[in-house]
């Protein structure tokens, strides 16, 4: 699938009804996969830790367990199929806008059994609906699955903030996972590679399961500029902090160095040093810290401040999507940097599949046309851009998904992590945070104009 810049007719119907059984398929798979992962994460502590705020930073596990039924419960019983609410007194609890993570645990949330038994009923009367709801038509919450995909990846994006909460608690490891396959050819690989100036297609008109702030398509020009064929890698940020990265006021944002003296940082989060060594902390496993491997939990500003004090800058949403999905041969914009096919094991390192980041190098069959690597998975990747609406922007299907976010606030990143499932992994998925954030499985990659 590829997109032109000119966004599809609005009475589109989508699929016929003999693609209907497929996207059913697909919209089935994706919710079975998130559950899965949401029940490893859940069931891997037990009730105190699930019912426990592991940093303020975060909500309690089981609060969302809950969220995640309960949304699946707005969007697939309720506005999909029509249904009465199941448990409306519940609602304003789940609600994220209502109330702010520090203060969740406060809320007379449903305990760990209840919150398990209410997810698991929503979803068995989830799979009937998706079961009797046909897939094409004029409605565009269900036109190719959408809203089963939307609830899919908000499961999963769930599923990921899950993850850093295991991160920021304390005790023992209670999850594990294979290491990530090594590079292959990383001596051979270019630090940087040129690419070329001129128009390429940003944004998605004919991705199914995009979400608003994907859309729609549309034409830029991004003059040419050289980008990292990989992403910072840990022993690279090491030097920074060794040449007094985080002593030199010269090299940060004025909010970033305020935020340097405030809380004393020396270095990413998790790390520390003992005996002349940087450690860090892993999911309840202290090891040194891989100097091939790219840099993790690092803010925006610190990734600004890398860049600046390595003479280069943050590449710019543009350019980072240029740099991920044009291909200069044919002009056509990919939906991956590889191709137009799913993400697999061998292209990219997702799915929570290895819980740390590849080498730098690796994953030699998920690269772009100008060899640009790892742009999808391992690390999300800080960029220049603040998070903004694309020309011809229109929130579907609720404002509060993305709309009110844009602004200078936020900064985009882009790419994916080891923690992101593929169903909400794509070329033109957009993240953003605030640029204080380094709890998230962060990391960047420099650029340089021509």
């Amino acid at each position: 699938m590829t997109d032109s810049p000119t966004p599809a007719p609005s009475g589109s119907s989508g699929p016929d009804e003999a693609d209907t059984e497929a996207l059913r398929q697909r919209a089935l798979a994706a919710l079975l996969t998130a559950r899965e992962r949401t029940t490893l994460l859940t069931d891997s502590v037990d009730d105190h830790e699930l019912a426990s705020q592991h940093s303020p930073l975060m909500s309690p596990l089981v609060w969302d367990l809950a969220h995640i039924g309960n949304q699946e419960e707005l969007w697939l019983l309720r506005a999909v199929a029509g249904r009465e609410a199941m448990r409306p007194e519940i609602d304003g609890l789940y609600d994220a806008f209502e109330h702010p993570r520090a203060t969740r645990p406060s809320l007379p949330l449903l305990p760990p059994a209840e919150a398990r038994s209410y997810a698991a009923e929503v979803r068995g009367r989830a799979l009937d609906v998706l079961d009797g709801t046909a897939l094409h038509g004029d409605r565009p919450l269900v036109r190719s699955g959408f809203a089963f995909g939307m609830i899919a990846q908000h499961e999963q994006q769930h599923d990921e903030t899950m993850l850093i909460t295991h991160q920021l608690r304390s005790g023992p490891a209670v999850l594990s996972a294979p290491l990530p396959p090594a590079p292959t050819d990383a001596t051979e690989l270019a630090t940087e590679v040129l690419v070329p100036g001129g128009p390429f297609t940003m944004g998605t008109s004919t991705e199914p399961w995009a979400l608003d702030n994907e859309r729609p398509a549309h034409v830029r020009d991004v003059p040419g500029f050289f980008i990292d064929t990989t992403p910072v890698t840990c022993g690279a940020y090491q030097r920074f902090i060794e040449d007094g990265g985080y002593t030199e006021e010269r090299w940060w944002a004025p909010e970033g160095w305020a935020m340097v003296r405030e809380h004393e940082l020396t270095g990413p989060l998790f790390w520390h040093r003992d005996a002349g060594q940087w450690l860090r902390r892993r999911f309840g496993v202290t090891e040194a810290v891989p100097g091939n491997e790219p840099v993790l939990h690092v803010s925006w500003y610190e990734a600004d401040a890398y860049a600046r004090w390595a003479g280069r800058r943050l590449p710019s949403e543009a350019e980072w999507e240029k740099a991920a999905r044009h291909d200069p041969v044919s002009g056509r914009s990919l939906r991956y940097p590889w191709g137009d096919e799913d993400p697999t094991p061998e292209r990219a390192n997702l799915g929570q599949r290895h819980l740390r980041p590849a080498a730098a190098g690796a994953y030699a069959a998920g690269r772009s046309p100008l060899g640009v690597g790892q742009l999808i998975g391992d690390v999300w990747e800080w960029t220049s851009s603040d998070f903004l609406p694309y020309p011809g922007f229109s929130a579907f299907p609720y404002r509060e998904y993305s709309e009110v976010f844009f602004g200078p606030a936020h900064k985009v990143l882009r790419g994916g992590s080891f923690a992101v499932d593929p169903v909400a992994c794509r070329g033109t998925f957009r993240n953003w945070d605030l640029p204080v954030r380094r709890q998230i499985f962060s990391g960047f990659r420099t650029a340089r104009d021509v």
